[in-house]
Order: structure tokens, then sequence, then C-alpha cells
């Protein structure tokens, strides 16, 4: 039996983080993108009430929340506004890799760090010359004692000017392609560590974007995550279990946009009567509804096979991909309904437009989703095979 209905602890965390977007993060939002401007303390009251690192277990002080109720938190939250979504939400793509292949210890340092103090981390995979194809990334490891070199430059990185620590995937095999990656845990103060030049966007502009380099910097053999060379299985499973969230703030986009054009549709007056009133505009608005709904649905089955412990592949590039071309669709659609009006930014939909257009790139590209959902199509494995652990 299919059953969508949700918990009462899920419809409680639902409401709490709808009633911060509301209170916390709509007030600012638009001014901060005006000034591409730090949500500094968002970010301290958001970490207050608990709606950070959501999936870190509770045994190093996390909730601990299961996959589809993190799902609910990021709908609402970009429902608030997405660049300060990013934000908060990126220590779970930080720390996704460490919860999966890091030792105890690791776990107790890096995820205990987080939860006993509103600090930050960053997932530091993309390079200038290494983007959707990962195997060309040119940051090296080198192995030396009881020790690593890294050396490279990692670019698009999210809250890489404010992270306490970086998630880093780096060659410790030159050769051996995408199967010579291994990911390492790198604190910012470090020698060798320095953050470069902080991106201008033309959407989530309140989410810090930095490119972060790394010269001769001595990580220790231990901040090695899962195994040497093992770094793109990892990259790839953390994915897998990210995907979900990202579609969910896809999702709050449309859903924001969807309801700005609802309710002008029914105040803006052409020919006599409301717009809402003439067949193209109900349309328009119908198409988007549905597009909102079946994003969620996606989204919420992406999430609710990792709940289970099943593998979520070709389910999380579906609601990936689905939700993010959505949000731009239905974003674009709601400036039309607007008119002349949503290309003023002095209303909310234009910030919505310049937003969505993220959620087509970052995380696997749409196209990048396809290819996946070709492979997985044209070559099934099983939905219910285990869900892989790297440790």
């Amino acid at each position: 039996m299919v059953d969508f209905t949700l918990t009462d602890e899920q419809t409680d965390m639902r409401e709490l983080a709808h009633n911060f977007a509301e209170k916390e993060m709509r007030p600012v939002a638009w001014e901060l993108d005006k000034y591409c401007a730090w949500p500094g303390d968002v970010i301290q009251k958001a970490w207050e009430v608990g709606l950070m690192n959501t999936h870190i277990p509770e045994e190093y002080g996390g909730p601990g929340l299961d996959f589809l109720t993190g799902c609910l938190i990021e709908e609402e939250i970009g429902w608030g506004c997405s660049g300060i979504g990013t934000s908060l939400m990126c220590n779970g793509l930080a720390t996704a890799p460490i919860v999966l292949g890091g030792s105890e210890e690791i776990k107790q340092k890096y995820l205990g760090m987080l939860t006993e103090e509103p600090k930050l981390a960053s997932f530091c995979l993309t390079e200038p010359d290494a983007g959707s194809d990962v195997s060309g990334m040119r940051t090296t490891a080198v192995r030396q004692g009881d020790k690593y070199i890294l050396n490279g430059s990692k670019c698009f990185i999210t809250n890489g000017s404010y992270a306490d620590y970086y998630t880093v995937y780096a060659k410790t095999d030159k050769e051996a392609g995408h199967k010579g990656i291994s990911a390492f845990v790198v604190e910012r103060e470090w020698d060798g560590v320095t953050v470069d030049k902080k991106e201008d966007k033309l959407g989530q502009r309140a989410s810090n974007t930095a490119t972060i380099s790394f010269n001769d910097v001595e990580v220790p053999a231990e901040n090695l995550l899962f195994e040497e060379n093992r770094g793109f299985k990892l990259a790839m499973m953390t994915l897998d279990r990210t995907r979900p969230g990202v579609a969910a703030m896809a999702v709050g986009i449309a859903r924001a946009a969807f309801e700005f054009a609802r309710d002008y549709s029914k105040e803006r007056v052409q020919f006599g009567v409301p717009i809402a009133m003439h067949q193209a505009i109900q349309f328009m608005i119908a198409d988007m509804s549905t597009k909102v709904e079946a994003g969620r649905l996606l989204t919420w089955q992406s999430a609710s096979l990792l709940d289970q412990g099943k593998r979520n592949t070709l389910a999380s590039s579906h609601a990936k991909r689905f939700a993010a071309d959505s949000a731009m669709e239905v974003t674009v659609d709601a400036v039309q309904v607007y008119g002349g009006y949503g290309f003023i930014k002095e209303y909310p939909v234009e910030k919505l437009m310049r937003d969505a257009k993220i959620m087509q790139l970052y995380e696997g590209t749409s196209q990048i989703q396809r290819l996946v959902i070709a492979r997985e199509v044209l070559m099934p494995r099983r939905v219910d095979e285990p869900a892989p652990a790297a440790a």
C-alpha cells in the first residue's frame, strides 16, 4: 500500500521550517540578494532551532532525521529563499562523505564540530577544468609517510569563504582516471589553504561561492575518507543522498513562484476582469501547479527509497532533473504572468527566476541527470537492491 500520510514529527518539522522561512528568511531575502550579502544572522538562528545538520546521526550530536523529513524542510527553505537555503543546507553535502566513509574518530571530530557550534563545512569537487567530467580533475594528493601533500584548486565552492573545513577530492593516482580519486577532510586553518575569489553570481546571491586553493597542504593520513582511490564512488553515493534535497529546494522555488503568480493573476485587471479569468493565464497557472505537485512526488519517492535502505540512483536523478527544469519553467512563466512588472526588481518573481537557474547546474546538470537516467533505464538494476555502504 502506498501511503503519503506524514507522521506528526514530519508535520511538525515542516511547520517549523515554513514558519522560519516566512519570519526569518523572506523579510531579508530580497535585500540580501540585492547586496550579495552573507546571511550570518539567519544561519545562526537556523542552527539554534535545529534546521541545520539534519542528517547527522544522533551519536554525533545531530537529530538523525530521515531523508523524507529532510526534503520537507528543504522545500520550505527553498520557498523562503534558495540563496539563504543553499548556505543553510551545504553542511549536509559536505558531511555526507564523512558519514559514509569516515573513521569513528573522524566522525566524532568533524561531525561533532558542526553540532556543538554553528560552524560550516564545504564540499570541494568541482575545478576550473573539471565540472561534469570529474575524472579530469588536476588536484593531487601525494602520500608521504603518515600524511598526504595536497595541491590544486577548487571552484564554485558553496560557503567556501566561511567554512571551517572542506571535504576535498583529489587524484591519488593520476593515471587511473576516475578510479584514481580519493577524498579527504581538510581544515581551513591549515598552512597552504587559501580562500581566493568570491564569485558575483546571477542568482542565489545570498549564498557565498568561492574558489579555494591548496598549496602543499599537509593532510594527516587518517583524514582520508573511505579508501584510497575510491573517492569517485564515495562522491556518487553522496550525490544519491543529497540530490533529493536539491530537488526539494527546486520544488520550493517553483512553489513560491506559482503562489506569487496565482495571487497576482487574481488581482491584476485587464480588459475589465482579473487576468485569472483569461484562459491563456489559467492554462499557465494549471501547468505550474502540476509541475510543483509532480516534482514533489518524485522528490518524496527518491527520499523514501533511501529511508528504506534501497538504491535510489534512478529516482534521485528523475527528481533532481524534473524539479530543477520545472523550477526554471515555472519561474519564467511567473514572470510572464506578471508581464512587464515581472521584469522589475521591485516585484518578487524576477529573483526567483534568477535563483532557479542554478538548480539545473549544480550537483549534476540536467544533461548529466539525463545520462544517468538513460544508463539506468537501458541497463537497469533492481530498485530493491540495497543502497551501497562505503564503510
